[in-house]
């Protein structure tokens, strides 16, 4: 429903969304906008305290359990609810009345459920009857065959099944992987509470896959939907392998029949009091005490499974004999050749102020401008300045390369544009002060 340019909701609205950006413009935001009769109706069903909460709750359930005869005059809605104060119950009516959730019949001057608030309490009526840990799989799968029984399921239901289920799977995979039997048992005790669920939950997926009025994005994560139910099932087995594997682990106290998950679980029944005690009582110790032990002994023992039992077999691999390294009168280097830096390099001695960048570095062909090029970067180079040679002396040059940013077209020497610039003989304040 379009509301009015100066609509405070609107208004409210704008103000959550950053600078320059329309409500409208969010697609995800139009199907609420779209439904805001029924979203403010259940903001005035929902808002305030949870006693007042309560009542209208009650109100509007009882006004709905009378389905035989639905209608109330102004006296039978009042007689319904004789233990409510009458001004307080009179304010709830117009309450329920001026949201849509009552609708009131002025020819016959009777009230009754309206479609929005009948549609309202039937959907709170569903949900009230999962109340039960794992019962949200049962209510997301009622959602989808109610869906399929009007032939509409839509992507969101589905969806909503599918994110269950994999933190389910998630939740799940993290218990065994923590390594701990508390964490492994509870998790295995919630999968078989919600088993019941899921079986059901795959029965209804099963007859909308087989429907040929889904289409394909829904068809995809329905499918998706029963690989992770496979999974699920194959979480049974995985929690007993975990169970046996911290079972063949589990120490034994003597002949007591006691074990350290015994001895773990009486622990963490104990409140903090208790424990107090028994640390301050001497029956912890940061690090055991192994009295009974030779320390020289469980030496040995420890060097023999550590070491010798792990290694196969002890390999003979003596070094080789000692040689005497081969002498060398020396290796005869080329010496480099500077002929083009030399050049280069007097060429810029009297290179005249500003002279362009495409006249003075292109010459001969593409290697020698590339070459001449990169040479301009070591003008100013301190560090290459403090050497000796060819290189040195081109560093000292009292020349500076400028760029403009722009292209200049050369065409000749290989080169066909580079970037334009300029060679300054200047100093500048700030190159020479460092």
């Amino acid at each position: 429903m379009p509301s009015a340019p100066n609509d405070p909701t609107d208004e409210r609205l704008a103000d959550w969304f950053k600078s320059g950006i329309e409500a409208a413009d969010v697609t995800a935001l139009s199907p609420l906008t779209q439904s805001r009769p029924a979203i403010q109706a259940l903001i005035a069903l929902f808002t305030g305290t949870e006693a007042a909460v309560l009542i209208r709750l009650l109100v509007l359930r009882e006004v709905a359990a009378r389905g035989g005869d639905p209608y109330f005059s102004a006296a039978e809605l009042r007689n319904q609810f004789p233990y409510l104060d009458e001004a307080k119950l009179e304010n709830l009516i117009g309450r329920l009345r001026v949201h849509g959730l009552l609708a009131w019949d002025a020819d016959t001057s009777r009230y009754g459920l309206s479609p929005l608030g009948r549609m309202t309490i039937a959907a709170l009526s569903t949900l009230l009857k999962f109340g039960e840990e794992g019962a949200e799989l049962g209510f997301l799968a009622a959602q989808i065959a109610g869906g399929d029984a009007i032939g509409s399921v839509g992507q969101s239901e589905l969806q909503h099944l599918l994110s269950r289920l994999l933190e389910l799977k998630d939740e799940f995979e993290r218990a065994i992987l923590s390594g701990s039997e508390t964490r492994i048992r509870s998790a295995e005790t919630k999968l078989a509470s919600v088993w019941n669920w899921v079986d059901k939950g795959s029965d209804v997926l099963r007859r909308i896959t087989e429907s040929t009025d889904l289409d394909g994005a829904s068809h995809r994560i329905a499918q998706r939907i029963g690989q992770v139910q496979s999974e699920l099932l194959r979480m049974s087995g995985a929690f007993q392998r975990a169970l046996n594997q911290l079972e063949s682990q589990k120490v034994h106290l003597g002949a007591t029949g006691l074990s350290s998950t015994d001895v773990s679980a009486w622990l963490r029944s104990q409140t903090q009091a208790q424990l107090a005690k028994l640390a301050g009582d001497g029956a912890t110790a940061p690090i055991p005490d192994f009295a009974f032990a030779l320390g020289d002994i469980a030496l040995d023992i420890a060097e023999f499974e550590l070491v010798d039992k792990l290694r196969p077999e002890k390999l003979d691999a003596p070094l080789p004999p000692a040689s005497e390294a081969p002498l060398s009168a020396g290796v005869d280097m080329e010496p480099p050749d500077y002929a083009e830096l030399e050049n280069w390099r007097d060429a810029l001695r009297v290179a005249p102020a500003g002279w362009p960048l495409a006249d003075a570095v292109p010459l001969r062909d593409y290697e020698l401008s590339s070459y001449r090029l990169s040479l301009l970067a070591l003008l100013g180079d301190r560090e290459s300045a403090t050497l000796a040679g060819p290189v040195a002396d081109l560093a000292r040059l009292d020349l500076r390369l400028r760029w403009s940013g722009e292209i200049a077209p050369v065409q000749r020497a290989g080169v066909a544009d580079m970037s334009a610039g300029y060679l300054d003989q200047k100093s500048r304040p700030d190159e020479t002060n460092g």
